[in-house]
């Protein structure tokens, strides 16, 4: 992947819409989005918060549930402890195991047609996995620690952030190369997830939920 930098990268600011502290200051590992509730993983459990009542209405008990969450729509996949399980959100009925393609060092993860797309955070990569048998079909690297993972009208976006440099959303063309970049005044994105109507929600430092939009210029 080539620098943000390049002239090709279209930079835009963000900013914040909302922020939320769900519960309390524990760092939330990873974010998705039912259309309704949003979902994110905890030390050791996932929670459905609902913005509109700003309350957390379920929460389910995952061990090791320790980074990024999707959704496909039917099911929660958690990354915990280097796997991927498949829960059932009504009762966290754990469904299915997959391994998971960092061995534990996996960032964040967004769903997509049959697709996880999984990121690794130190190693600046993200991996297409086959969602039915954890298979590794493609592996795109970047230039910036990938911190979050999210598929938005088709298109692949990663959260950039821990590594001394500005807080950024990145959407990113099929080479992996950033073609747009929101530049997010945070201090982390630890997760991220398309709300579905153009914002973003981000997990953020202090157990920060926030949902971030490009910024609006006058």
């Amino acid at each position: 992947m080539t620098s943000s930098d390049n002239h090709d990268t279209h930079h835009h600011p963000a900013e914040i819409v909302r922020e939320y502290v769900p519960l309390d200051d524990r760092q939330i590992h990873g974010v998705t989005f039912d259309g309704r509730l949003v979902w994110f993983a905890r030390d050791g459990e996932l929670v459905a918060f609902d913005p509109e009542a700003a309350t957390v209405v379920r929460r389910l008990p995952i061990p090791g549930a320790d980074a990024g969450t999707a959704f496909d729509g039917e099911y929660l996949y958690q990354l915990a402890r280097g796997e991927i399980v498949v829960v059932r959100p009504a009762d966290g009925q754990i469904v299915r195991r997959l391994p998971a393609p960092g061995k534990g060092e996996d960032s964040g993860m967004a769903w997509a047609d049959g697709y996880l797309w999984i990121g690794q955070c130190y190693g600046a990569r993200i991996h297409k996995v086959d969602a039915a048998t954890g298979e590794v079909v493609k592996t795109l690297t970047s230039d910036r620690f990938v911190t979050g993972v999210s598929c938005v009208d088709g298109a692949l976006w990663h959260a950039a952030a821990g590594d001394d440099k500005p807080s950024e959303l990145r959407r990113l063309a099929p080479d992996g190369t950033p073609e747009e970049v929101l530049d997010v005044p945070v201090a982390m994105i630890a997760g991220v997830e398309g709300t579905g109507d153009g914002d973003f929600w981000c997990a953020g430092e202090g157990g920060k939920l926030r949902r971030v939009r490009r910024k609006r210029i006058n």
